[in-house]
């Protein structure tokens, strides 16, 4: 049997065990998927060192994280600065490790859906590696946007109180990459000026339980178009399903 997993600080709010037990089961594949909750990412190498893992996602807050414990990155990966799935490859010394992400690639496929013909600057509120990863798929894309934090500690980061009505205006996409909102605290809003958001905003949150945040509630009361991350959800899980699917040699499609 392969073993499977995702390792995270809080896994409560988790779909993915759902997801892949679901697809195992379907698929007739004799496989399992755990969730390892790990209180610091210094567990890491203990947990790979004493279970036979064949392949890992990697949640809040462990994205950025876990890249010193990785052999390799993928470009994208690199590229980011962070890591939400880890395949094993064997090699003649061992294992390899290698992280990629898989959020960029599954944010961008539907960004194209939601908001096909944008053009104009977005807000991505949170720093962590989901807002990592949209920030690369709206540079690709050549979109201007603003990264707004707690704790702003970078050029061209805003705190939440800094936003005024020009910039609300003026930034009508607006992306949750923060897990604010996220099961069990499904109250919790971004801090936003909501009294300028309208009708011309479109709101996509990366949260996905529950799949109508208040994020999203507040944008549909005022007229927005939203949308939340299940669908992004699958398709980074199915990304890397791929990833794993190759470094076990499976020849599986």
């Amino acid at each position: 049997m392969l073993h499977f997993g995702l390792i995270g600080k809080k896994l409560v709010h988790s779909f993915s065990r759902q997801y892949f037990s679901r697809k195992f089961e379907d698929q007739s594949i004799d496989a399992d998927y755990q969730l390892f909750e790990l209180s610091d990412i210094s567990e890491f190498l203990n947990l790979i060192s004493n279970q036979t893992i064949s392949g890992l996602n990697v949640t809040i807050p462990f994205k950025k994280a876990i890249v010193p414990y990785l052999d390799s990155l993928s470009e994208e990966a690199a590229a980011i600065g962070a890591v939400n799935t880890i395949s094993f490859n064997k090699t003649e010394n061992g294992a390899k490790i290698i992280g990629w992400n898989t959020d960029a690639p599954a944010f961008e496929k539907e960004l194209s859906g939601f908001a096909p013909d944008y053009k104009g600057n977005a807000l991505i509120l949170g720093t962590g590696g989901a807002a990592m990863a949209a920030s690369y798929v709206l540079s690709e894309k050549q979109l201007k946007h603003i990264t707004v934090s707690r704790n702003p500690n970078k050029e061209g980061q805003l705190a939440y109180n800094q936003l005024n009505e020009e910039i609300i205006r003026s930034h009508q996409l607006i992306i949750n990459a923060t897990p604010v909102g996220t099961y069990p605290d499904v109250e919790s809003i971004p801090d936003l000026p909501w009294q300028w958001i309208g009708k011309q905003h479109l709101l996509f949150d990366m949260v996905y339980n529950p799949e109508l945040t208040r994020f999203l509630q507040a944008g549909e009361e005022r007229g927005a178009n939203v949308r939340n991350g299940l669908k992004m959800l699958h398709t980074q899980a199915e990304l890397a399903w791929e990833i794993w699917q190759k470094s076990l040699g499976s020849g599986r499609e």
